[in-house]
């Protein structure tokens, strides 16, 4: 069976005797890992931690809201 080269979609014989399969050498195995070390590559989930902690309010803003509170809000 055949299969593409992810990296450089060079035909690749999927067996025993390829070494670096479904890669054609290992440059291109080293290409894709770099590629997942530096995140241009990702498996999709349902939350994104970068977006997550964005979302998060800033210290001022948390101490204003608690400024608004009356002095029973904190016993």
């Amino acid at each position: 069976m055949k299969v593409e080269c992810p990296n450089c979609k060079k035909n690749v014989e999927w067996s025993s005797a390829s070494q670096f399969r479904p890669f054609c050498s290992k440059q291109c195995q080293l290409i894709d890992l770099g590629e997942w070390a530096n995140e241009e590559k990702a498996i999709p989930c349902a939350a994104n931690k970068d977006q997550e902690l964005l979302a998060l309010p800033d210290i001022e803003d948390i101490e204003a809201l608690l400024a608004e509170q009356g002095d029973d809000f904190f016993q």
